[in-house]
Parts: structure tokens; C-alpha cells; sequence
């Protein structure tokens, strides 16, 4: 007795899809795209620094090193607290064997900035404190999500004014959207390992300090960009 009451039921399931599948496809519409961009400014710039033990005769501990950089990051305005992480909280120091006594202790950290000129401030302090190992490892925006949101109702505005302007010569009016979809946002120079747009005067290619030049950090803004496909209804 089950078996017909279930039957019916996922037919009448299966013909109410149909049904509005249905009515959404002989209804009159127009499709259409819209896209927006906007360009920002990164306001979060991440800097890995590697900081290690000079093999010299006269070694100075990799903890004396820390302090003095701590302290110089300090002076130039940065919360260390909250800015300066160890990279690798799993293994805070790692070790490198040269002969058959001899170690090298390291660390590497990760630097939270928020603008280019500060970083450029960063990169000469580290310079000065004969850490060369620091490189730019990505750039984004805290309000980055908001800037998306944004991008996107500027792409759906732009779609319903092209619906506009296609049909006002036909003399027909644009009715309710009946179908959206977005088109994922993508923020250019701002996924994360990517440094592309990063110009970095006294920075070798490969991110590394150039003593020869003091280090100048150039940005090129983020860009933004969003899309849509809307459907119109045509009255």
C-alpha cells in the first residue's frame, strides 16, 4: 500500500519542477551581463622575515637578534604583539648542521603592515640590522569582502541598464529579474603567494634585500572586479 501513495507523491514532485521550469522558459525575457570594477589601495601587507645565526668567529645568539629587531619594529610604530607572528608555530626554531658541531639556529616570522611607506621603513631597519632574508609575501585589503558586495550591485545596476537600452528602441518595458547569477569576484594582485603589481626599489627579483640601494615599496592597487548574468522579464 506504501509503494502507489509514494509513487504519486514523486510524480507530483517530479511535474511541479517541470511545471516551473516550465512557466520560467515560455516566459518573454532577456538575458543579459553586467560587470563593475573598483581599484583600492592594499592596506595589509605581509612581510617573512628569516632571521638566523651570522657563521662568524664571533656568533651573536639568534635571541639577541630577535630582541634588536623587536626593538626596531617597535620604534617605527608596530604592535609586535600583534603584528610580528612566528611563521611556523610548530617548530619555532629549526636547526642547520654545518660540520660535525657546529648549529645555526633559526626563525622565520611573519610582518603585518598597513601601508607601503611603513614597509619600505621596515625593509631599511632589517637592513640595518644585517638581515637580509625578508621578502614581500602577499598583499590584500581588510575591507576587501565590502569592496566585492559593492562590485557586485554596481555589475547587477549595469546589466539592468543594458536590458534598458536594448529594448526602449522595440518599445518594451523590463519587468523583475527572474534569474541572477554572480559571477565569482576576483580581487587581481591579491591571492595569497602572488606579489605580482609589487614594484620594490632595492629588492633583488627574487625578494631579497639589495644593500647597494635603500628599499622603496611601490604598490599598484588592487583591482576588483565582479560579474553577473541577469534574466529580465519583457513586458
Amino acid at each position: 500500500m506504501k509503494k502507489p501513495l509514494l509513487s504519486a507523491a514523486y510524480f507530483l514532485a517530479i511535474t511541479s519542477i517541470h511545471a516551473q521550469q516550465k512557466n520560467f522558459i515560455d516566459q518573454p525575457y532577456l538575458e543579459v551581463t553586467g560587470s563593475a570594477d573598483s581599484l583600492v589601495t592594499p592596506n595589509q601587507i605581509f612581510i617573512r622575515i628569516f632571521v638566523s645565526e651570522k657563521d662568524t668567529k664571533d656568533r651573536i645568539p639568534l635571541e639577541d637578534i630577535e630582541v634588536k629587531m623587536v626593538k626596531s619594529l617597535s620604534a617605527l610604530g608596530i604592535n609586535t604583539e600583534n603584528q610580528l607572528q612566528v611563521s611556523d608555530m610548530l617548530s619555532n626554531y629549526k636547526y642547520f648542521f654545518l660540520k660535525k658541531r657546529d648549529i645555526l639556529k633559526t626563525k622565520e616570522y611573519m610582518l603585518e603592515v598597513n601601508s607601503a611607506s611603513l614597509a619600505s621603513d621596515v625593509f631599511i631597519e632589517l637592513e640595518k640590522l644585517d638581515i637580509s632574508n625578508a621578502s614581500i609575501d602577499r598583499v590584500d585589503h581588510t575591507q576587501i569582502e565590502a569592496i566585492k558586495n559593492i562590485c557586485r550591485g554596481k555589475a547587477i545596476a549595469a546589466a539592468k541598464q543594458k536590458a534598458l537600452a536594448l529594448t526602449k528602441p522595440l518599445g518594451q518595458d523590463v519587468g523583475t529579474a527572474i534569474h541572477i547569477v554572480d559571477t565569482e569576484s576576483i580581487s587581481l594582485n591579491q591571492l595569497q603567494g602572488k606579489t605580482a603589481g609589487i614594484q620594490i626599489r632595492g629588492v633583488s627579483s627574487n625578494g631579497y634585500i639589495d644593500k647597494s640601494v635603500l628599499p622603496t615599496v611601490d604598490f599598484q592597487k588592487i583591482k576588483v572586479t565582479s560579474g553577473v548574468t541577469a534574466a529580465f522579464v519583457l513586458k
